[in-house]
Protein backbone atom coordinates (compact mmCIF):
# COMPACT_ATOMS: atom_id res chain seq x y z
CA UNK A 1 0.00 0.00 0.00
CA UNK A 2 0.80 3.37 -1.00
CA UNK A 3 2.41 6.10 1.80
CA UNK A 4 -0.78 8.24 0.43
CA UNK A 5 -3.20 5.45 0.79
CA UNK A 6 -2.02 4.83 4.53
CA UNK A 7 -2.38 8.38 5.58
CA UNK A 8 -5.78 8.67 3.55
CA UNK A 9 -6.93 5.46 5.52
CA UNK A 10 -5.55 5.95 8.88
CA UNK A 11 -8.39 6.75 11.29
CA UNK A 12 -7.63 10.10 11.95
CA UNK A 13 -7.87 11.04 8.45
CA UNK A 14 -10.81 9.03 7.87
CA UNK A 15 -12.33 10.84 10.88
CA UNK A 16 -11.83 14.41 9.60
CA UNK A 17 -12.88 13.53 6.38
CA UNK A 18 -16.31 11.67 7.46
CA UNK A 19 -16.83 15.08 9.54
CA UNK A 20 -16.00 17.59 5.98
CA UNK A 21 -18.55 15.72 4.04
CA UNK A 22 -20.90 15.87 6.17
CA UNK A 23 -20.80 19.44 7.16
CA UNK A 24 -20.73 20.06 3.15
CA UNK A 25 -23.63 17.71 2.51
CA UNK A 26 -25.25 20.27 5.28
CA UNK A 27 -24.53 23.13 3.57
CA UNK A 28 -26.03 21.85 0.48
CA UNK A 29 -28.96 20.92 2.19
CA UNK A 30 -29.35 24.65 3.72
CA UNK A 31 -28.69 26.76 0.96
CA UNK A 32 -30.69 24.31 -2.23
CA UNK A 33 -34.55 25.15 -2.25
CA UNK A 34 -35.98 21.56 -2.61
CA UNK A 35 -39.45 20.92 -4.10
CA UNK A 36 -40.82 17.16 -2.88
CA UNK A 37 -42.84 15.42 -5.51
CA UNK A 38 -46.03 13.91 -4.69
CA UNK A 39 -46.53 16.96 -1.99
CA UNK A 40 -47.94 14.28 0.14
CA UNK A 41 -44.78 11.97 0.09
CA UNK A 42 -44.53 12.19 3.69
CA UNK A 43 -48.59 11.28 4.79
CA UNK A 44 -48.26 8.29 2.49
CA UNK A 45 -44.94 6.89 3.58
CA UNK A 46 -45.31 7.73 7.01
CA UNK A 47 -47.62 5.40 8.28
CA UNK A 48 -45.93 2.67 6.29
CA UNK A 49 -42.46 2.92 8.24
CA UNK A 50 -40.12 1.57 8.04
CA UNK A 51 -39.16 0.81 4.45
CA UNK A 52 -36.81 -0.07 2.69
CA UNK A 53 -35.43 3.26 0.54
CA UNK A 54 -33.82 1.91 -2.82
CA UNK A 55 -31.34 4.39 -4.33
CA UNK A 56 -29.02 3.99 -7.94
CA UNK A 57 -25.08 3.49 -6.82
CA UNK A 58 -23.68 7.22 -7.60
CA UNK A 59 -26.57 8.85 -6.00
CA UNK A 60 -25.56 8.08 -2.70
CA UNK A 61 -24.40 11.63 -1.40
CA UNK A 62 -28.10 13.12 -0.70
CA UNK A 63 -30.26 10.68 -0.38
CA UNK A 64 -30.11 11.60 3.40
CA UNK A 65 -32.38 14.93 2.59
CA UNK A 66 -35.32 12.47 2.05
CA UNK A 67 -35.55 11.34 5.35
CA UNK A 68 -37.66 13.38 8.21
CA UNK A 69 -36.03 14.60 11.33
CA UNK A 70 -37.90 11.60 13.61
CA UNK A 71 -37.03 8.84 11.29
CA UNK A 72 -34.26 6.14 12.44
CA UNK A 73 -32.04 4.94 9.68
CA UNK A 74 -29.54 2.64 8.61
CA UNK A 75 -27.71 2.40 5.58
CA UNK A 76 -25.79 -0.22 3.95
CA UNK A 77 -22.09 0.80 3.36
CA UNK A 78 -19.37 -1.36 2.00
CA UNK A 79 -16.04 -2.41 3.87
CA UNK A 80 -13.82 -1.17 1.67
CA UNK A 81 -11.35 2.29 2.69
CA UNK A 82 -13.63 4.63 0.94
CA UNK A 83 -16.77 3.20 2.56
CA UNK A 84 -14.97 3.31 6.37
CA UNK A 85 -15.25 7.37 5.59
CA UNK A 86 -18.85 7.09 4.15
CA UNK A 87 -19.58 5.68 7.32
CA UNK A 88 -18.47 8.26 9.68
CA UNK A 89 -20.00 10.83 7.61
CA UNK A 90 -23.22 9.15 7.74
CA UNK A 91 -22.67 8.90 11.83
CA UNK A 92 -22.45 12.51 11.99
CA UNK A 93 -25.69 13.19 9.58
CA UNK A 94 -27.50 10.98 11.78
CA UNK A 95 -27.61 7.45 9.99
CA UNK A 96 -26.23 4.65 11.36
CA UNK A 97 -23.71 2.04 9.08
CA UNK A 98 -24.56 -1.76 8.09
CA UNK A 99 -20.89 -2.75 6.95
CA UNK A 100 -21.10 -5.42 3.89
CA UNK A 101 -22.01 -5.16 0.03
CA UNK A 102 -23.11 -7.61 -2.79
CA UNK A 103 -20.24 -10.21 -4.06
CA UNK A 104 -21.79 -10.94 -8.10
CA UNK A 105 -19.61 -14.25 -7.99
CA UNK A 106 -17.44 -12.99 -5.25
CA UNK A 107 -16.88 -14.37 -1.96
CA UNK A 108 -19.93 -13.45 -0.47
CA UNK A 109 -18.48 -14.01 3.49
CA UNK A 110 -15.80 -11.65 2.60
CA UNK A 111 -17.64 -9.00 1.11
CA UNK A 112 -19.80 -9.12 4.49
CA UNK A 113 -23.39 -9.99 1.96
CA UNK A 114 -24.60 -12.50 4.93
CA UNK A 115 -23.81 -10.11 7.88
CA UNK A 116 -25.28 -7.71 6.21
CA UNK A 117 -28.59 -8.60 5.20
CA UNK A 118 -28.88 -10.32 9.04
CA UNK A 119 -27.80 -6.66 9.91
CA UNK A 120 -30.93 -4.98 8.16
CA UNK A 121 -33.02 -7.59 9.24
CA UNK A 122 -32.31 -6.61 12.83
CA UNK A 123 -32.88 -3.35 11.86
CA UNK A 124 -36.28 -3.43 10.15
CA UNK A 125 -37.31 -5.28 12.62
CA UNK A 126 -36.59 -2.57 15.10
CA UNK A 127 -38.52 0.10 13.21
CA UNK A 128 -35.41 1.65 11.40
CA UNK A 129 -35.47 2.44 7.90
CA UNK A 130 -32.60 0.89 5.88
CA UNK A 131 -31.62 2.76 2.94
CA UNK A 132 -29.44 0.99 0.34
CA UNK A 133 -28.78 0.68 -3.20
CA UNK A 134 -30.79 -1.53 -5.34
CA UNK A 135 -27.63 -1.97 -8.25
CA UNK A 136 -24.75 -4.00 -7.42
CA UNK A 137 -21.43 -2.85 -7.99
CA UNK A 138 -19.79 -1.93 -11.03
CA UNK A 139 -23.36 -2.76 -12.78
CA UNK A 140 -24.60 0.80 -12.97
CA UNK A 141 -28.52 1.10 -12.68
CA UNK A 142 -29.55 -2.76 -13.08
CA UNK A 143 -30.92 -3.47 -10.25
CA UNK A 144 -30.24 -6.74 -7.98
CA UNK A 145 -31.71 -9.40 -6.28
CA UNK A 146 -30.46 -8.17 -3.22
CA UNK A 147 -33.25 -5.48 -2.28
CA UNK A 148 -35.93 -7.67 -3.58
CA UNK A 149 -34.76 -10.32 -1.38
CA UNK A 150 -34.64 -8.11 2.06
CA UNK A 151 -38.02 -7.18 1.39
CA UNK A 152 -39.10 -10.63 0.98
CA UNK A 153 -37.77 -12.08 4.25
CA UNK A 154 -38.80 -8.36 6.28
CA UNK A 155 -42.32 -7.63 4.68
CA UNK A 156 -41.35 -4.17 4.59
CA UNK A 157 -42.25 -2.33 1.17
CA UNK A 158 -39.38 -1.15 -1.45
CA UNK A 159 -40.15 2.86 -1.96
CA UNK A 160 -37.70 4.20 -4.55
CA UNK A 161 -36.32 7.50 -3.91
CA UNK A 162 -34.19 10.23 -6.10
CA UNK A 163 -32.66 13.60 -4.58
CA UNK A 164 -31.25 15.85 -6.99
CA UNK A 165 -29.47 19.33 -7.47
CA UNK A 166 -29.46 21.91 -10.17
CA UNK A 167 -26.16 22.99 -9.31
CA UNK A 168 -23.93 19.99 -9.02
CA UNK A 169 -20.91 17.68 -10.53
CA UNK A 170 -21.01 15.31 -12.35
CA UNK A 171 -18.43 12.41 -11.90
CA UNK A 172 -17.72 10.42 -15.01
CA UNK A 173 -17.46 7.22 -12.91
CA UNK A 174 -19.10 3.97 -13.66
CA UNK A 175 -21.94 4.72 -11.30
CA UNK A 176 -21.89 8.32 -12.66
CA UNK A 177 -21.94 9.87 -9.27
CA UNK A 178 -23.46 13.18 -8.78
CA UNK A 179 -22.34 15.72 -6.26
CA UNK A 180 -24.94 18.61 -5.59
CA UNK A 181 -23.30 22.38 -4.93
CA UNK A 182 -24.72 25.26 -2.36
CA UNK A 183 -27.43 27.85 -3.77
CA UNK A 184 -29.33 26.02 -6.63
CA UNK A 185 -32.41 24.32 -6.54
CA UNK A 186 -33.30 20.53 -5.95
CA UNK A 187 -35.74 18.22 -5.96
CA UNK A 188 -36.71 15.43 -3.98
CA UNK A 189 -39.12 12.43 -5.54
CA UNK A 190 -40.71 8.82 -3.93
CA UNK A 191 -42.06 6.20 -6.14
CA UNK A 192 -44.63 3.94 -5.23
CA UNK A 193 -44.15 1.24 -2.48
CA UNK A 194 -42.92 -2.16 -4.23
CA UNK A 195 -44.24 -4.83 -1.75
CA UNK A 196 -42.71 -8.40 -2.33
CA UNK A 197 -44.92 -11.41 -0.86
CA UNK A 198 -43.25 -13.59 1.78
CA UNK A 199 -44.42 -16.66 -0.31
CA UNK A 200 -43.21 -15.08 -3.60
CA UNK A 201 -42.30 -17.33 -6.38
CA UNK A 202 -38.85 -17.25 -8.56
CA UNK A 203 -41.06 -15.09 -11.18
CA UNK A 204 -42.83 -12.62 -8.53
CA UNK A 205 -39.54 -11.78 -7.50
CA UNK A 206 -38.41 -11.09 -10.70
CA UNK A 207 -41.24 -8.90 -11.42
CA UNK A 208 -40.49 -7.18 -8.12
CA UNK A 209 -36.82 -6.74 -9.27
CA UNK A 210 -37.74 -5.06 -12.75
CA UNK A 211 -40.45 -3.24 -10.86
CA UNK A 212 -37.69 -1.58 -8.68
CA UNK A 213 -35.49 -0.57 -11.67
CA UNK A 214 -38.41 1.23 -13.66
CA UNK A 215 -39.60 3.02 -10.67
CA UNK A 216 -36.00 3.70 -9.88
CA UNK A 217 -35.86 5.22 -13.86
CA UNK A 218 -38.70 6.72 -13.57
CA UNK A 219 -37.89 8.86 -10.10
CA UNK A 220 -34.41 9.97 -11.35
CA UNK A 221 -36.05 11.35 -15.04
CA UNK A 222 -39.07 12.84 -12.43
CA UNK A 223 -36.52 14.44 -10.55
CA UNK A 224 -34.12 16.06 -12.77
CA UNK A 225 -37.16 16.85 -14.87
CA UNK A 226 -38.24 19.41 -11.98
CA UNK A 227 -34.57 21.12 -12.01
CA UNK A 228 -34.91 21.23 -15.82
CA UNK A 229 -32.09 18.71 -16.23
CA UNK A 230 -31.76 15.08 -17.78
CA UNK A 231 -30.37 12.39 -16.05
CA UNK A 232 -26.74 12.00 -16.38
CA UNK A 233 -27.06 8.61 -15.88
CA UNK A 234 -29.67 7.85 -18.17
CA UNK A 235 -27.16 6.81 -21.40
CA UNK A 236 -25.18 4.32 -19.08
CA UNK A 237 -28.62 1.69 -18.90
CA UNK A 238 -29.18 2.15 -22.73
CA UNK A 239 -25.34 0.98 -23.67
CA UNK A 240 -25.52 -1.80 -20.91
CA UNK A 241 -25.17 -5.16 -23.28
CA UNK A 242 -28.14 -7.87 -22.83
CA UNK A 243 -27.27 -11.12 -20.55
CA UNK A 244 -29.06 -14.12 -20.94
CA UNK A 245 -32.34 -13.79 -19.34
CA UNK A 246 -33.03 -10.48 -20.69
CA UNK A 247 -31.30 -8.80 -17.62
CA UNK A 248 -28.34 -5.96 -18.94
CA UNK A 249 -25.04 -6.21 -17.35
Amino acid sequence: MSLVKRITRSRAVQEALGFLVASYLGLVQRTNRFVMEPADAYDRIGPMMPVIAAMWHGQHFMIHFAKRPQDRAASLVSRSGDGEFNAIALRHLGIRAIRGSGARGRDVRKKGGISAMRGMLRALDDGEMVVMTADIPKISRICGEGIVTLAQLSGRPIVPVAVVTSRRIDFNSWDRASLGLPFGRGAIVLGEPVFVDREASPEALEEARQAVERDLDAVHARAYALIGSKDPGAKRRQDAPILAGGSRA
